[in-house]
């Protein structure tokens, strides 16, 4: 009787372990990309963004993907900003057609263009995030428009500041850089939004017209700010806000990081610029230091940095080429080390400006 008890008790204990095993959180595996869509805005008020595909095992790109998957449809349109894939859903956001372009993300069919508009005049969207079920759109009048990804049509519009752009979410809150852009005087705010009631809850002041925001692994919110253009004085800028207090944490030295543009992948910071010097800087911004002043280590020349884009699962690194801002750009493949892979045109595309990896 009392091995008998012995062996069950041992067996519980086996069961307890197992399901307390079980049970903990699991970090997904990401598999390894199968090809990268590549965004071209195309020139301002030219009616010529491109969705390109490129073919990561048999290297073959597509320029014109978009068509390509959906014979006899109109073009994208005027000026795609920028894009996301959630949900199974690839997110293409328009500015100057001011609509959102859902895709397959696996085939690149057509599934619906949705206008962002308020009754006949266009909002013009700019960027966009996805989570909790619904993806968010910052648009130039002020607002924050929220899709819903089932019905795939706008169900609320949320009032922020002037003419937001980047967008980002940790935690419950979301966060919005008001750039005030296309005032005399620009803005210097990021709204943030609870993501329970979709209400904005505060305003932070950060760099003078913010432009793009990234998240680290600690859940910090990195802002870059385009400053005043052709001020000597009011330069672009890095600002880091505390998302459990929601607070200025810190603003990076103007001397070492006047950049307009920042991704983050886990800690590192990648910071640039879209005009101006090509060069890309990485930060860790878990030790608060500076890993190397330029990324690329090979002797690669970038001519115009317009986008920087990681595959979380192997580190590398995709940069987009704008050239000389007319023609078309390149797509150039670099290891986390810095060492080029390799390197594509996107004809017919022009400005390219965003990447994202098809698993």
């Amino acid at each position: 009787m009392k091995k008998n008890l012995f062996v069950m008790l041992v067996a519980a204990s086996l069961a307890f372990q197992s399901c307390k095993k079980d049970d903990a959180p699991v970090s997904p595996v990401l598999p390894p990309a199968s090809g990268a869509y590549v965004l071209s805005e195309g020139s301002f008020g030219g009616n010529n963004t491109k969705l390109g595909f490129y073919n990561l095992t048999s290297s073959a790109f597509s320029g014109d993907y978009f068509l390509q998957q959906n014979p006899g449809a109109a073009g994208l349109g005027d000026t795609g900003n920028d894009m996301i894939i959630y949900g199974g859903k690839l997110y293409i956001v328009m500015n100057v057609s001011s609509q959102v372009t859902v895709l397959n993300a696996a085939t690149g069919a057509l599934l619906k263009r949705i206008d962002v508009l308020n009754g006949a005049v266009k909002r013009q969207p700019r960027y966009a995030v996805g989570t909790k079920g619904k993806v968010y759109v910052s648009a130039f009048d002020g607002t924050v428009n929220v899709i819903d990804t089932n019905l795939l049509n706008i169900t609320k519009v949320i009032p922020v500041g002037p003419n937001p752009e980047g967008i980002a979410t940790t935690g419950n809150y979301l966060y919005v850089a008001n750039s005030g852009g296309l005032n005399a005087t620009p803005d210097s705010t990021v709204s943030v939004i609870d993501l329970g009631t979709e209400l904005e809850v505060k305003k932070i002041k950060v760099g003078v017209n913010p432009n793009k925001i990234a998240v680290n692994s600690a859940g910090d919110v990195y802002v870059s700010a385009y400053g005043i253009f052709g001020s000597a004085t009011v330069t672009a800028g890095i600002s880091v806000i505390n998302s459990t207090t929601n607070t200025l944490k810190a603003t990076l030295p103007a001397a070492s990081f006047q950049y307009t543009h920042i991704r983050i992948s886990g800690d590192i910071a990648y910071l640039y610029n879209t005009y101006g010097a090509p060069g890309i800087k990485l930060y860790n911004t878990a030790t608060n230091t500076v890993v190397r002043n330029e990324f690329v280590t090979d002797g690669t020349v970038i001519q115009a940095t317009y986008g920087v884009d990681i595959d979380e699962q192997n580190g590398d690194v995709y940069v987009s080429d704008a050239k000389n801002y007319f023609s078309s750009g390149a797509l150039v493949c670099f290891t986390s080390a810095g060492v080029k892979k390799f390197s594509i045109s996107i004809a017919p595309g022009i400005n390219p400006n965003k990447v994202l990896l098809k698993r």
